[in-house]
């Protein structure tokens, strides 16, 4: 099998750096997701290079080249080469010496087999040499890829021990990546060993799910996990009702478009706080725990361009696409809108006559509701509204 001649492979950097690097010599591959995508003919974003060289050679050879090196991961034996045309992870061929389940103590080699052989899935443990662009399979990955199946290297309950994350990482590729029923044995691994999630740091499972949730359709894995219990340690709010909220939201997606933090709402109870806990769980951002909060608000969520006023845009489509009976007249409504500023200040009600102070904050608040109210009107409008109310406080003092 020869890697296709994508544009990547012919970029005079790169070409450059893999030179040096001792392409000709058979020093070093491109590894993982690029040959994967490459073969499949998707984009390649991320690219990774593998060689036998030493850390500090990759460094020396790098600047020797005329690129900058920087140790972004020396421990592990990573350097990065910053290209004019993007990043360029290189890493020393490794063996693992000791794993418990979050992280792994390394040693270099010179053994390109043993380092695929680290590597979680045979799809993912393809090289391919960058002159002549032969890929090298170590496992069977190549047959595994044509068929669309995800499955581990060697014994699955072993890999899982390695590295917990892995489960996940399992579903999620079988997600982008995998055609019909999952590999048995790798399922099977991951449903007896769901409890080693609890093990992971909560950021790195956050991560991994909103990945999962990225893609083009999860609901058939979703519900899979769902069904082996896969979430439960960490994430019992997920359960059967999720998939159906789930379900509702997708087949809604295909109109107006997906969102993985979206997609992790449909999955939790219609519940504020409970969404907000979740949230906090995953050690989410505060912007990503608010908007998985007011998401969860039950209910019809009522007129669109007030409601986007209320909670913002992404809130307000969050919502509607969630809750709303139809959301397809919100949504259009939403559709190019920008939300518009208050044309008022208080400082303006105290020059027509309001004193400083607390009925100055509740008249303006009173105008701002009466302009939401018919709909945004223009400054003209918005200045008669404050007339007719700030006469009234006066009268009322």
């Amino acid at each position: 099998m020869i890697l296709p001649e994508t544009g990547w492979r012919t970029r005079p950097d790169l070409i450059r750096l893999t030179g040096e690097l001792g392409s000709r010599d058979g020093l070093v591959r491109y590894v993982g997701g690029a040959v994967r995508d490459a073969l499949l003919g998707l984009p390649v974003s991320d690219l990774d290079l593998a060689t036998s060289l030493l850390p500090d050679e990759v460094s020396q050879r790098v600047k020797g080249a005329g690129f900058k090196a920087v140790p972004t991961g020396i421990a592990h034996g990573t350097i990065t080469a910053v290209l004019p045309s993007g990043p360029v992870e290189v890493t020393t061929l490794r063996r693992d010496v000791s794993t418990d389940g979050r992280r792994a103590t390394v040693a270099f080699t010179d053994d390109w087999r043993a380092d695929a052989a680290r590597r979680d899935f045979t799809i993912n443990a393809l090289s391919a040499d960058p002159e002549s662009g032969e890929v090298h399979d170590y496992f069977g990955g190549l047959d595994d890829l044509q068929v669309g199946l995800v499955r581990f290297i060697g014994d699955p309950l072993a890999r899982i021990a390695e590295d917990h994350l892995r489960i996940l990482r399992f579903f999620r590729f079988h997600a982008r990546f995998g055609q019909g029923c999952p590999d048995p044995a790798g399922l099977d691994a991951c449903a007896a060993r769901a409890n080693d999630l609890m093990a992971l740091s909560r950021e790195r499972i956050a991560q991994e799910l909103l990945k999962l949730l990225s893609v083009a359709d999860p609901l058939p894995t979703i519900a899979l996990m769902v069904e082996r219990r896969i979430f439960a340690p960490v994430i019992p709010e997920i359960d059967a009702s999720s998939v159906e909220r789930l379900a509702r939201l997708t087949a809604r997606e295909r109109a107006f478009g997906a969102d993985p933090l979206r997609r992790l709402a449909a999955l939790l109870p219609a519940d504020p706080a409970a969404a907000d806990l979740v949230g906090a769980r995953l050690k989410l951002s505060n912007a990503q725990r608010k908007r998985l909060a007011l998401a969860a608000q039950d209910g019809e969520p009522g007129p669109a361009r007030p409601l986007a006023h209320a909670i913002g845009l992404e809130g307000a489509r969050d919502r509607l696409l969630l809750r709303a009976t139809d959301p397809s007249e919100g949504m259009a409504e939403l559709a190019d809108w920008k939300i518009p500023r208050f044309p008022l200040s208080g400082g303006a009600l105290v020059e027509m006559g309001l004193s400083a102070g607390p009925v100055v904050a509740a008249t303006l608040q009173a105008i701002e509701r009466q302009w939401v109210k018919e709909s945004f009107p223009g400054a003209d409008r918005v200045r008669e509204i404050a007339e007719e109310l700030v006469a009234q406080a006066l009268r009322a003092r």
